[in-house]
């Protein structure tokens, strides 16, 4: 099982609109209304590629019950950290000729007993947990040490944990050695204070990164793939170029194909190349982690991988 870790999970609502005009009044073709945030995009992932997930992370308030109402609709199993705090909403606006537009809500604040409550009920699941993902921003009022004790926790208890964020927190995780992390290039750039925007950038960034210990960096760069680097070896994984729908949940999708395939034994490039594949077919519509295990096969035949 992977426990995946949402602290600031939201309800995303996804409106389909057949063109956006600031200004206008617009009628939408389509809503969708789903539990989300980075780490139930990964789960959902895992789910479609044959995995079993956790999803925890911190809820409350009636946009909290309807989280968790809808995680369970969706088949995700999910235990949650209940707060004082309202569940925040997302707003993500989707046509034909522009990428996504995200409106996303900061959510609100959790205290320092929440964090301390969320590490007793994540302690309580580790035995049963093959892997850990953390997914995503952190609570308002969350302070860089509230993210430390969850980690030294889960360093503690020997687990393999895999990081996706950036700003400070992401700051806060490079300065852990044994941590794994999967950021993009813009993320990765502004954390480093250089540009990263292409295979030469982001190499470079690699290379800091494993100076710094980090057991497994990856770093996603859109339609030119991405690049993966290990104690074991370094890759680079690109799928083939397809109609993109909407961008939304491509990386935790990325995400959620790379610890699947880790977690059933997969090697470092097989798995890079099921998370390319699921990053990728999850383009094809709206809705983070909303592909489909076909249209994931079909990419996965066509996505090329290289050592570097």
């Amino acid at each position: 099982m992977i426990i995946c870790i949402t602290p600031n999970p939201a309800i995303d609502r996804t409106i389909i609109l057949p063109s956006l005009v600031l200004g206008s009044v617009h009628r939408a073709e389509q809503v969708i209304v789903a539990a989300g945030g980075k780490g139930l995009n990964v789960a959902r992932a895992i789910r479609t590629l044959g995995g079993e997930s956790l999803c925890m992370g911190f809820a409350g308030g009636h946009t909290g019950r309807l989280l968790a109402d809808l995680a369970q609709t969706d088949g995700l199993n999910s235990s949650w950290t209940w707060t004082g705090s309202e569940t925040r909403t997302c707003t993500i606006l989707v046509s034909q000729h522009t990428d996504a537009t995200e409106i996303d809500e900061s959510g609100m604040p959790v205290s320092k007993s929440d964090w301390k409550q969320l590490q007793r009920d994540i302690r309580k699941q580790l035995s049963s947990a093959g892997l850990v993902c953390i997914s995503g921003s952190l609570p308002p009022n969350s302070s860089p040490d509230d993210l430390r004790e969850l980690l030294n926790m889960l360093a503690s208890s020997g687990q393999r944990v895999w990081v996706d964020t950036s700003g400070t927190a992401l700051n806060t995780v490079l300065a852990y050695p044994g941590i794994c992390i999967k950021v993009n290039g813009n993320e990765i750039g502004a954390a480093l204070g250089f540009e990263v925007k292409d295979l030469t950038s982001a190499k470079r960034a690699l290379m800091i990164l494993r100076e710094r210990g980090l057991t497994a960096c990856v770093i996603t760069l859109g339609v030119a793939g991405a690049l993966l680097s290990t104690n074991e070896g370094r890759w680079h994984a690109q799928g083939p170029r397809v109609r993109v729908v909407s961008t939304v949940g491509s990386g935790d999708s990325f995400l959620g194909g790379l610890v699947s395939g880790l977690d059933a034994g997969k090697d470092w490039p097989e798995a890079l190349c099921d998370a390319v594949a699921a990053g990728t077919a999850n383009v094809l519509s709206a809705g983070g982690g909303q592909f489909t295990f076909q249209k994931f096969e079909d990419i996965r035949k066509q996505t090329q991988i290289q050592a570097w």
